[in-house]
C-alpha cells in the first residue's frame, strides 16, 4: 500500500534534512513547554511568601495549568489531524510566548495562575501533536528512537525548568524566570513559522482523519486503550505529582537553598537525558517489556531514598537514576499512544496527554495538601511504590498485548 510505502521510507537512515531538521525544532518547542510547565515547581515556597498564602494554595499555579493542559487535549487532537500538527505547534508556541509574559506582569497570585492558565491553554498543542507529527513521519519500528530525540527536548526542558526557576527566584526575582520563558517562545515560534513552508511537501500523508466521536467510540470499547488512558492517568499523578514537590521536600527537610533544590530536582531532567542518548542501545537490550519494568523500578527505588535518606547528597544521584527510570517507561508510553488510534494518530496522542497531565493535577492538588499533614518523607515514599508497582503491571500487559497479537498473527 501507498501509506506502508511511506512509512518504510522514514526510516531513521533514510529521514531527510528536512524532516530531521523538522523534529530538531519540535525538540526545540517540546523543551519549552516542559520548561514552562515546570519552572514553578522550585518558586512554590517563595510564592507562598511573597503572596502571603500557603504552599496548597501556591500550588495552583501548578496544578490548575495542569487542568487546563489536560482538558484542551480533546479540542488540539482532532484541530491538529484537520489543520496540520506542525502548524498548530507553531500557533501554539506564539500563544505561550503572551501567556509567560503575561505571567511575569502578575501582581498578585489569582491573576499569575489565570496567566497561567492561559499559557496552558496554547502549550497543550506541543508536546503531543509533535509526538502525532513524528508518527505520522515515521515507521513504527523506528518510531520509538525517534520520539526518544524529540523527548531529549523535554528532559532538557524539566531540567532547564527547575533549574532557572530556582536560579533565577534566588537571585533576579521569580518574575525574570517567566520573561525568559517569554523570549525562548518567541524564538521558537520563528523558527518553527520558516520550516512551516519546507514541510508542505516533505511530510508524508497520514491517514484520512475519522470522525471525532468515532474515535471516542473506538476508545470507550478498546479493552486495551482504556487500561493504557488509565496507566496513563496514574502515571501523571504519581511520577510529576511528586515531582512537582520534590523542591519543596528538600527545601523544608534539609533547609537547603530554593537554587541548590531546583538544581539537584533538575538530574531527574539529566537523567532522562542519559537515557536518550543511549535509547537506540537501551531499546534494543531491553524492549518494551524491559523499559516499562526496569524504568518504574528505578523511579520507585530512587524515590525511596529521596524520601528517606538523611543526607541531602544522596538526592543528586537518586533524582539522575529517577530521570532515567522514569524515561524509560514514559518512552515506552509515547510510543504505545502512537498507535492508540493509527487513523487519527493525533487524537490518540492527546487522549493520551490528557489523560496523563489530569492525573497530574489531581496528583499535584492531593500531593500538596497531604504536606498540610503528613510529613514529606512518607508521601513520597508511598508514591515511590506505586509507580514501581505501576511499571510492573504496564510490562505485564505489554507482554500479554504483544502475545495475543502474535498468536492471532
Amino acid at each position: 500500500m501507498k501509506t506502508n510505502t511511506n512509512h518504510s521510507q522514514t526510516a531513521t537512515h533514510a529521514l531527510s534534512p528536512t524532516t530531521r531538521r523538522a523534529i530538531f525544532l519540535l525538540s526545540l518547542a517540546t523543551f519549552c513547554s516542559m520548561a514552562v510547565q515546570r519552572i514553578c515547581d522550585p518558586m512554590l515556597p517563595e510564592l507562598s511568601r511573597i503572596f502571603g498564602t500557603p504552599i496548597s494554595e501556591a500550588s495552583r499555579a501548578i496544578s490548575f495549568f495542569a487542568i487546563a493542559y489536560g482538558l484542551m487535549q480533546l479540542f488540539y487532537g482532532p484541530v491538529g489531524d484537520r489543520f496540520g500538527k506542525y502548524r498548530v505547534v507553531m500557533l501554539a508556541t506564539i500563544g505561550c510566548s503572551v501567556g509567560s509574559l503575561l505571567s511575569a506582569l502578575s501582581a498578585d497570585l489569582t491573576f499569575l495562575i489565570a496567566a497561567r492558565i492561559g499559557t496552558a491553554l496554547a502549550a497543550a498543542a506541543i508536546i503531543p501533536l509533535s509526538l502525532a507529527w513524528v508518527g505520522d513521519a515515521v515507521h513504527y519500528e523506528q518510531r520509538q528512537e525517534t520520539l526518544a530525540r524529540v523527548g531529549l527536548g523535554t528532559m532538557l526542558g524539566i531540567t532547564a525548568g527547575q533549574l532557572f526557576g530556582g536560579l533565577l527566584t534566588d537571585t533576579l526575582g521569580w518574575r525574570w524566570a517567566f520573561v525568559l520563558m517569554s523570549a525562548a517562545f518567541a524564538t521558537v515560534s520563528f523558527l518553527l513559522w520558516q520550516q512551516l513552508k519546507h514541510l508542505k511537501q516533505a511530510t508524508p500523508h497520514a491517514h484520512a482523519p475519522i470522525g471525532f466521536f468515532q474515535q471516542l467510540k473506538e476508545v470507550a470499547h478498546n479493552p486495551w486503550a482504556r487500561t493504557f488512558l488509565s496507566l496513563a492517568l496514574i502515571e501523571g499523578a504519581t511520577v510529576f505529582g511528586v515531582l512537582a514537590v520534590t523542591a519543596a521536600h528538600l527545601h523544608q527537610v534539609h533547609h537547603i537553598s530554593l537554587t541548590l533544590a531546583g538544581g539537584t530536582t533538575a538530574l531527574f531532567g539529566l537523567g532522562g537525558m542519559a537515557y536518550m542518548a543511549t535509547a537506540k542501545i537501551t531499546i534494543r537490550r531491553f524492549g518494551e517489556v524491559g523499559l516499562a519494568r526496569n524504568g518504574g523500578i528505578s523511579f520507585g527505588a530512587a524515590f525511596v531514598v529521596i524520601a528517606f535518606s538523611p543526607w541531602w547528597q544522596l538526592a543528586l544521584p537518586s533524582c539522575f537514576v529517577a530521570g532515567f527510570g522514569f524515561a524509560m517507561f514514559h518512552n515506552t508510553m509515547q510510543a504505545k499512544a502512537t498507535q492508540l488510534l493509527p487513523k487519527a494518530r493525533g487524537t490518540g496522542v492527546t487522549l493520551f496527554a490528557g489523560f496523563m497531565f489530569l492525573g497530574q493535577s489531581l496528583g499535584v492538588l492531593v500531593l500538596a495538601e497531604l504536606f498540610n499533614h503528613y510529613n514529606s518523607q512518607s508521601i513520597l515514599g508511598a508514591d515511590a511504590m506505586v509507580v514501581c508497582a505501576l511499571g510492573l503491571f504496564l510490562s505485564r500487559a505489554i507482554a500479554k498485548r504483544n502475545a495475543t497479537q502474535a498468536d492471532q498473527a
